[in-house]
């Protein structure tokens, strides 16, 4: 009897402990009951019956990354290129991802296949090149929508490259050359421009300098003229103020006169008018010149 039970207990604990089982995180596991789904276990531990429930699928909620290979398109211009893509999906519903559709990540990228055929079919070379984000945006929209049956969120799909034709890399690389000589030379244009521009405006603010710096040398040698000659001025007036205050008489101001008269005659006239009241002075200054003379004659014989 004790081995009965002992061989029972051990019967029991390999049927039990199989089906015990422990979902980690970021796990859904897909759980049929006799051929049909029964329910979905999320992260824990779980005890599945023997014989009756099975698990069908084990299905990861993790964000999954699929670089497709390059597929053969045609733009609008008729002009065959070669794209490859990358998607960024989730499973959010393992139920609708297990009974959804076969091979799910073969449909994922036949779907893309053909959903990048139709995006680029209407539109050009130029704004094939020139509009990725477009086509992402149109792509992961359409994607998304399509793959929602399934249980899968399309988070982002990016357009990894784009291959035209060997002769229309050739073109675009002899465009590209040409419009960065083009650049260049409208750059040097500028720069030469600039540079004749700044030369003239330099040239301008240096004869307005020169000119500015002749002006005012001559303020300042007209105001030392008037200056100097204001004092030569002022000497006078203070001499004729000094011999007024000193009373001088009639002959000593004809002599003032004389002396004057005489500092007139010493430039480069010709002729000299004296007035009438200066000619008794010069009378009695040529008496005086003789007298000292002839007393010079003496004193020599």
């Amino acid at each position: 009897m004790p081995e009965m039970l002992f061989a029972l207990l051990i019967i029991v604990l390999i049927i039990v402990i199989p089906n015990i089982k422990i979902v980690p995180q970021a796990k859904s596991y897909v759980i049929e009951r006799l051929g049909s789904y029964y329910t979905t276990w999320q992260n824990g531990l779980h005890f599945k019956i023997p014989f009756i429930d099975s698990i069908s699928n084990r299905v990861s909620l993790k964000e999954t990354v699929k670089d497709f290979a390059p597929q053969p398109v045609i733009t609008k211009d008729n002009v065959t290129m070669q794209i490859d893509t990358v998607v960024y999906f989730q499973i959010t519903d393992a139920k609708l991802y297990t009974y959804g559709v076969d091979y799910p990540i073969s449909a994922i990228e036949n779907l893309t296949a053909t959903t990048l055929r139709n995006i680029i079919g209407e539109l050009e070379l130029d704004q094939t090149l020139t509009s990725r984000d477009i086509i992402n945006s149109k792509m992961r929209a359409i994607l998304d929508e399509a793959t929602d049956p399934w249980g899968i969120k399309v988070n982002r799909v990016e357009v990894k490259n784009i291959l035209p034709p060997r002769d229309i890399q050739d073109a675009m690389e002899k465009q590209m050359r040409a419009e960065r000589e083009r650049r260049e030379k409208i750059l040097q244009a500028e720069g030469e421009k600039k540079s004749s521009i700044l030369i003239a405006e330099g040239e301008k603010e240096s004869t307005i300098l020169r000119a500015e710096a002749q002006k005012m040398s001559q303020i300042k040698i007209a105001e030392g003229q008037a200056e100097a000659l204001l004092k030569i001025k002022e000497a006078e007036a203070e001499g004729l103020r000094l011999l007024k205050e000193a009373k001088a008489d009639e002959s000593v101001l004809r002599l003032k006169s004389y002396e004057t008269l005489a500092k007139v005659a010493d430039g480069k006239s010709t002729k000299i008018i004296v007035p009438a009241e200066l000619q008794g002075v010069a009378t009695f200054g040529t008496m005086i010149k003789e007298t000292i003379e002839e007393k010079d004659k003496k004193s020599k014989n």
